[in-house]
């Protein structure tokens, strides 16, 4: 399977822009790791980008039963309670063997950890959901093979990995944690200082050197091999290093996501490539590309998590509303990745220009208030500033004061039923699919505030709260699937249907209008962010009449509608 002439002019332009006058034999050795790689390979059966498309985003030990691999657990527990019927997706974060950062930290990219199972269990899953690998790009474990064979000083991994000088001037370099850049290591031949964005667990790869360029692609064929359909790239905009520069978001970085996605559309065509970049939204958008389309197929919506709570917490719809009326979409096939929660805490890197630097800090505040944490960044300036907010969606919708169960789930339900109606493709954590409430003790444990939403269950345990029907965990788990049943029938929650914010009339209220691509269905989306009574337009000044309320399946009749505290309406309009 060797570079079809329709690639290889673009590949090699990429490559001579990384690599100059080397490209010509890297793009050799990528042909023959793609003719060596490429056949075994599976053809796509249709992309996960679709009508029907929900990802979730869990861990692969995330369910638990002793002396079973726990990827044959979390299958067994997607069946158990029919979840393949509502959820067509799995982001499976690093199921890879690891030393730190929950998996984060990479050893292997080649084998699945032997305590969640094995490439046949990965395989199972395969076989009734559509895969997102986590591609674990920047950096790897201090104890991979890699690593190790570098502080022998062994060719060629010696340029595998990136030095600096401790005295250079690295103040301009954008650090993610209030950590230092470099990390001093001993090697055969002396003390040597070594990039590590992340941690000093996590050393930094050098795509400078086309090598390991190659190696990795070999790894992301690996991953299209066992069934991934989507491939998210980690922390891509770290990925390239040029001393002088703030090392973020480079060119160099972006021709790196063009090239593997021209791999991919080599390999197996109809693969999602999926960017994350936990930054402001104009720079998010950035790996869209520059409008011919062949950078990522789908960025992660970083401004909705922050924004949407925000809105809850204070009640007013305004800076969301307005934000959703600013969003432009690439085009047809290529979309935001929505979610309200995942594995990381809630950035708020993404609220830059979007609120008040006030209205973050209350929103912080808020997030303590109700028993989360606050993560911080270094700047330029060597001072700390709020990075993410570490605190489970479920508790985050909660209240100091106390809500009931019931009121606490509506208002959780209906944070999820906004994410699930904005346009774009919807991912759901596994923790919000059950309301899970912050985890303390596992804070305590580590010492790390992201254990916070990271909790791991045995499945007789999990099987037991699901069986409560008075918890409010309970009470999510049954409301989403009925979300998810509901959102899955509607032609108007494609992702590229349209998406129009309107003018509510109540600061305290939400008000979407979704339009299938034939538009032969419109749905209002009505929602309230307030615990109080309220009533609303539903229809749109005077175009349509309200038919149906999608979730409840009551019919609407009359010009207003009356929203409960923290109610949510899905009204299909003629």
């Amino acid at each position: 399977m060797p570079i079809c002439d329709a690639f290889r002019p673009r590949i090699a332009a990429k490559l001579q822009r990384l690599y100059g006058r080397k490209s010509i034999q890297v793009l050799a050795r990528l042909d023959d790791v793609i003719d060596r790689l490429g056949p075994a390979v599976m053809p796509r059966d249709g992309s996960l980008y679709g009508p029907q498309t929900v990802m979730m985003i869990t861990y692969g030990d995330q369910v638990q039963c002793s002396g079973r691999p726990s990827l044959q657990v979390l299958n067994g527990f997607m069946h158990e309670y029919g979840l393949e019927k509502v959820i067509s997706g799995i982001h499976i974060l690093p199921c890879f063997p690891y030393s730190s950062d929950d998996g984060f930290s990479v050893i292997d990219y080649g084998q699945i950890d032997p305590a969640l199972g094995d490439w046949d269990d990965i395989d199972s899953l395969a076989r009734s959901f559509g895969l997102m690998f986590d591609f674990v790009i920047n950096h790897c474990s201090k104890e991979h093979a890699w690593f190790q064979a570098y502080l022998r000083r062994e060719a060629p991994y010696t340029d595998y990995f990136i030095e600096a000088d401790p005295e250079a001037d690295l103040s301009a370099v954008v650090r993610p944690r209030s950590l230092p850049l470099l990390t001093d290591f001993e090697t055969a031949d002396g003390t040597r200082h070594v990039w590590t964005t992340f941690s000093d667990d996590q050393v930094d790869l050098n795509f400078s050197n086309p090598d390991v360029l190659l190696a990795m692609i070999e790894i992301l064929l690996l991953y299209l091999t066992h069934g991934a359909k989507a491939i998210r790239l980690d922390a891509i905009g770290f990925l390239w290093k040029e001393l002088g520069s703030n090392c973020m978001h480079l060119p160099e970085a972006h021709t790196v996501v063009k090239l593997l996605r021209d791999v991919v559309d080599v390999v197996a065509p109809g693969t999602v490539m999926i960017t994350e970049t936990n930054v402001p939204h104009d720079m998010n958008v950035s790996y869209f590309g520059g409008g011919d389309g062949d950078e990522a197929h789908a960025v992660y919506n970083f401004s909705l998590p922050p924004l949407l709570l925000d809105a809850f917490l204070t009640a007013d719809a305004g800076p969301l509303t307005r934000w959703l009326g600013t969003l432009e979409y690439p085009g047809i096939g290529m979309t935001f990745f929505n979610f309200t929660a995942s594995h990381d805490g809630i950035g708020v890197r993404p609220l830059e220009g979007l609120v008040p630097p006030e209205r973050i800090a209350a929103l912080a505040d808020s997030v303590r208030e109700r028993g989360g944490h606050v993560n911080t960044r270094r700047q330029a300036d060597g001072t700390d500033a709020a990075y993410e907010l570490n605190i489970t969606y479920f508790s985050a919708l909660g209240d100091p004061a106390g809500l009931s169960p019931e009121l606490h789930a509506r208002k959780f339900l209906t944070s999820q039923g906004v994410m699930l109606a904005l346009r774009g493709v919807p991912g759901i954590y596994f923790h919000s699919l059950i309301g899970t409430p912050n985890y303390e003790e596992g804070v305590a444990s580590t010492g790390q505030n992201r254990t916070i939403n990271r909790r791991k269950f045995g499945i007789d345990e999990l099987r037991t709260i699901l069986a409560d029907e008075g918890s409010a965990q309970s009470m999510v788990f049954v409301g989403y699937r009925n979300l998810l049943e509901t959102h899955s029938a509607q032609p108007a929650f494609h992702p590229d249907a349209a998406q129009e914010p309107l003018e509510s009339g109540h600061p305290s209220v939400l008000v979407l209008l979704r339009t299938s691509l034939d538009e032969t269905q419109r749905v209002l989306v009505l929602a309230n962010l307030a615990n109080e009574t309220i009533g609303v337009a539903a229809t749109v000044g005077g175009r349509y009449r309200p038919v149906c309320e999608l979730l409840s399946t009551q019919p609407v009749s009359g010009s207003e509608y009356e929203l409960a505290p923290y109610g949510l309406a899905w009204i299909t309009l003629v």
